[in-house]
């Protein structure tokens, strides 16, 4: 005998199939987009990690022709792609660490000598010639003065976060402060700050502002670094006194309005 389901019943496991597929296809996604979320920085900083390595063993590669004049050692020996009498691009592995670690080690050995008499009068020596090169003096020139201001072991480049009304009123923004660059006559400092883009922390604007136009933030600057870096997802651990500052400055500007 032959039994036919009916058309309703073959509806129903229907709609019964087709959920079950969009159910299972919602996990796949999620589970998917999880593992991405915990795969992707990993993947991205061993990426950083790489090609920052690489980068310094372009620089510092020629800090292994010395080692062609070791008896013993061959070009073969340190280059993949070397012929007997001509270095190769393509260098062992073993070698590219051998050349981080010369240019690191020498690197330390160049701070130690600046910082007694005579390394300095040779940093100073070689900076005089260089400034004195038509173009190639103005880059260095701006490069050593943006290096020596990040770099600087007496003081940090940004004091304070703050925030400040920008890009235009009723919108805020969070900076650091650089410098202070005057005061007036009536005693207000005038104060430079840097408030910068996200998530790329390295573009940004200069403002120069009035004391009393900035409002500072109980936050250090690393966790106002985190903050702008991760698009204000990462909360500082200082969030309550973040939110504090925040309802303060609301508070301000409502009682102005009024």
């Amino acid at each position: 005998m032959l039994f036919l389901e009916p058309s309703g019943q073959r509806f129903y496991n229907g709609c019964r199939m087709s959920k079950k597929k969009r159910t299972i296809f919602r996990r796949g996604r999620r589970n998917f987009f999880t593992g991405l979320a915990v795969v992707l920085p990993v993947i991205i900083s061993v990426g950083i990690a790489l090609w920052l390595f690489n980068k310094a063993v372009d620089v510092s590669d020629i800090l292994l022709y010395p080692f062609r004049y070791i008896p013993g050692i061959e070009l073969t020996d340190i280059w993949k792609d070397a012929t007997a009498n001509e270095p190769g691009k393509e260098l062992f592995w073993w070698w590219k660490v051998i050349a981080v670690v010369e240019a690191i080690v020498l690197t330390g050995l160049l701070g130690f000598l600046t910082r007694y008499y005579v390394g300095k009068k040779l940093v100073q020596l070689v900076d005089y010639v260089i400034l004195n090169v038509p173009l190639l003096g103005k880059i260095y020139g701006t490069v050593k003065q943006v290096n020596q201001a990040f770099t600087s072991e007496k003081k940090s480049s940004f004091k304070q976060v703050v925030m400040v009304e920008f890009p235009r009123k009723g919108l805020f923004s969070v900076g650091f402060v650089t410098a202070e660059q005057v005061r007036t006559d009536e005693g207000e400092s005038i104060i430079s700050i840097f408030v910068p883009t996200t998530p790329n922390p390295t573009t940004g604007f200069l403002l120069v502002l009035p004391e009393s136009k900035v409002t500072l933030l109980d936050m250090s600057v690393a966790d106002g670094i985190k903050y702008i870096v991760s698009l204000g997802a990462v909360p500082p651990e200082n969030a309550g006194g973040i939110q504090a500052a925040f309802k303060a400055e609301a508070e301000r500007l409502l009682a102005k309005d009024v």
